[in-house]
């Protein structure tokens, strides 16, 4: 019986990672695809390959969440899967309606609403984790917001005196590495969440015994995470590189080298980040320095209503399915 939970928890975290990926391959490639840079089969083939080399990176931000949330020993796996099916089904509704949104809250949410569904409260929640992992998904959108800025306007300054014609010829080479590198940035910060879940549910069913990630999950975790972003969730790559903004190639390369530095700094300290929200306030700190109508806030407002919902949804939705799963039997 433990057996059967584990792999169909596996299953279900690499469902999610997939959803992930396919909601996800927008912040890598949304810019480069409307700016016309790259052809829409190149861009989700350079994602997804680099997704898969962030991946190996680093596991640094997987024992965060493996142990940042909830002590795995208080835990059992049926409280892994009602948080995994919570996020997935979330991502994949949202994906549809062609809204970006973050996969870290749907999963943190998804993990602390099973978690209070299991311990009775919220009492045993990790809560100095819990103030580090909340800390940098807050801050991350306003450090990319000013980032984008502040980054943009320099590159106007520098090339004030050359026409715009030959700043996109040069910057439309150069957004294909940033947008490569973007690309690793999210595979080495999200594939490590589910890589941190998966290893959360094998050390609380006692088939490991520290938070200390396999390979075979980094492997698995990779290829879904590049699988997902191979699908390509084009209604919110439209969404982002074309109905928020209108972009040129220095905007996107401004939006993605700022964006890639801050995912790359949060997963060096362990940091769990949305990557969604870094690249579109990026965005957004770019289109300001155009002028402040240069943004479509209707559509920045929309993304953040789904934004706000995302976390408390997922908690209750894992609330809902840890209850559901424990009534049918399955503990």
């Amino acid at each position: 019986m433990p057996e059967t939970i584990i792999i169909a928890v596996v299953t279900i975290a690499l469902l999610f990672e997939i959803s992930n990926g396919w909601n996800d391959s927008a912040n890598a490639i949304a810019t480069v695809v409307s700016t016309r840079v790259l052809t829409p089969l190149q861009a989700v083939l350079l994602a997804a390959g680099m997704n898969v080399a962030g991946a190996f990176l680093s596991t640094a931000v997987a024992r965060t969440i493996g142990k940042g949330i909830v002590n795995p020993s208080d835990i059992t796996q049926t409280v892994v899967a009602a948080a995994l099916l919570s996020g997935f089904v979330w991502n994949g509704v949202m994906t549809l309606f062609g809204l970006p949104v973050s996969a870290s809250h749907a999963l943190i949410g998804g993990i602390i609403g099973a978690g209070v569904a299991h311990l009775g409260g919220y009492e045993q929640l990790n809560l100095s984790g819990l103030t580090k992992i909340f800390t940098a998904l807050l801050t991350s959108p306003f450090i990319g917001i000013v980032f984008g800025y502040l980054f943009m306007k320099l590159i106007i300054r520098v090339f004030c005196n050359v026409s715009p014609g030959i700043i996109n010829k040069h910057f439309g080479r150069l957004q294909i590495v940033s947008a490569g590198f973007m690309a690793l940035s999210h595979g080495m910060n999200d594939a490590q969440k589910v890589m941190g879940v998966i290893t959360l549910a094998l050390v609380s069913g006692g088939f490991i015994t520290s938070v200390e990630v396999p390979s075979w999950v980094i492997i698995i975790c990779a290829l879904a995470m590049g699988f997902g972003t191979a699908i390509g969730g084009w209604r919110v790559i439209k969404t982002l590189g074309h109905q928020m903004l209108k972009l040129q190639p220095v905007h996107g390369f401004a939006a993605e080298t700022a964006a890639t530095a801050i995912i790359v700094g949060a997963s060096s300290l362990g940091l769990p980040v949305s990557t969604t929200h870094v690249i579109t306030t990026s965005i957004m700190g770019v289109g300001a320095t155009k002028r402040l109508t240069a943004v479509r806030w209707g559509v920045a407002r929309k993304i953040m209503i789904a934004w706000i919902f995302t976390l408390p949804m997922t908690a209750a939705v894992a609330w809902l399915t840890y209850h559901i799963l424990t009534m049918i039997g399955i503990r």
